[in-house]
């Protein structure tokens, strides 16, 4: 029998009953967020690289770039949330009268090295609010993400919160390190600081400032934005100084979701935050925008 061709490495099929399960859970998320006033979009999936180039931080090494017949230079998008960035700057009339909510679910590319669980392609699922500051959007979008994890069959769904500006001082390079401490631990933290040139001194300083950290005047006021909404009581969240979000444009509260809160090493099925600025990088003005994305793959594997 002839062999097939291979798929390229970091890229696979998926078969019936897996897509079917995909599909199922897809609509679970869906049902949740067209309740609470999501609507659909589509993005292309090749944007021009200068449109994603200078938002990633060092994870701008990861994105897939080309140049096509007319020489010009493209780009596989890297996640949902630079090219919604682009979206709303191009049809800023979606914000006129009030905040823009939408939803999407798209393949992205990054050229990491596979393992188990990561792929060069996968499927995201983001939803965001754009066009409010208030801190009652970023409760909503926790709880709503919440909602979704519980929706497709998740117990004990946690988000564990921190605010950017419990770094303030920091240098990038310093969070960007940190932002892997739940992957390497501590001894790879200080690993990667040292190879940067930190000393032993600045190190150590960085690690007690962060374990003194207690909850900004900002995480506190979306604690009592849940308890007025009466929302802190049907959902989780937990406080994590150690939580840093590695991507440059998160600007406040930042989050991640945890399938069990039980055991907060668990798998994180997804993660957001605040991104004020973003969008201003397109649109010429300031417009605050505040969103979630769910890693499928991950979801699908922690619902076992």
């Amino acid at each position: 029998m002839q062999k097939a061709p291979p798929t390229p490495k970091g890229f696979r099929d998926i078969l019936p009953e897996a897509a079917k399960v995909r599909h199922q859970t897809i609509n679970k998320i869906t049902d949740v967020l067209e309740g609470e006033g999501f609507s659909p979009i589509e993005t292309p999936t090749i944007e021009f690289a200068e449109t994603l180039t200078g938002k990633y931080g060092e994870e701008e090494k990861l994105i897939y770039k080309f140049t096509d017949r007319g020489e010009r230079e493209l780009a596989l998008r890297y996640d949902l949330t630079v090219p919604l960035a682009r979206f709303v700057a191009s049809n800023q009339q979606l914000i006129a009268k009030g905040p823009f909510r939408r939803y999407q679910i798209g393949q992205v590319f990054r050229g990491e090295n596979p393992q188990h669980g990561r792929y060069r392609e996968f499927t995201q699922f983001d939803f965001d609010t754009v066009g409010a500051a208030d801190l009652e959007e970023d409760a909503k979008i926790i709880v709503t993400a919440i909602k979704s994890a519980k929706n497709v069959g998740l117990k004990n769904p946690v988000m564990t919160i921190n605010d950017r500006t419990t770094f303030s001082g920091f240098p990038i390079e310093v969070i960007r390190a940190i932002d892997k401490f739940a992957k390497v631990g501590k001894e790879g933290v200080e690993k990667e600081l040292d190879e940067k040139g930190f000393s032993k001194n600045q190190i150590e300083e960085f690690f007690t400032k962060i374990s003194n950290s207690k909850p900004t005047d900002l995480i506190n006021q979306i604690t009592r934005t849940m308890n007025d909404l009466g929302l802190k009581e049907s959902v989780g969240f937990i406080f994590d100084p150690m939580l840093a979000r590695g991507i440059d444009y998160y600007t406040g509260t930042i989050f991640e979701l945890k399938a069990d809160g039980g055991n907060l090493n668990s798998l994180t099925i997804g993660a957001g935050g605040r991104y004020d600025n973003l969008i201003g990088t397109f649109a010429g003005r300031q417009i605050p925008a505040v969103g979630f994305s769910f890693g499928i793959d991950r979801l699908i594997e922690s619902l076992g």
